[in-house]
């Protein structure tokens, strides 16, 4: 009985081992950290190109202004 419980120890302390060995790894970025901060800059870029075009209450970027009018006004021809 008590090789049973040493046995059981031992694998619960190497599980724990393992999870805190993979919890205090920094070597790598994650594919979540890195898709998040993507994400993050697209917003913040945005709400920063919403505020211009509030405050100047105009175009900023002609050429993109047109060409995605471009894409819409397609009729088919």
């Amino acid at each position: 009985m008590r090789k049973l419980f040493n046995k059981i120890k031992d694998k619960a302390n190497a599980a724990v081992f393992k999870a805190k060995s993979v919890i205090e790894n920094k070597r790598a970025e994650g594919y979540v950290d890195s898709g998040v901060k993507i994400l993050i800059a697209v917003v913040i870029g945005a709400l920063l190109l919403a505020g211009l075009y509030a405050l100047f209450n105009s175009t900023i970027m002609p050429t993109v202004t047109s060409k995605v009018q471009g894409l819409f006004n397609y009729n088919g021809h």
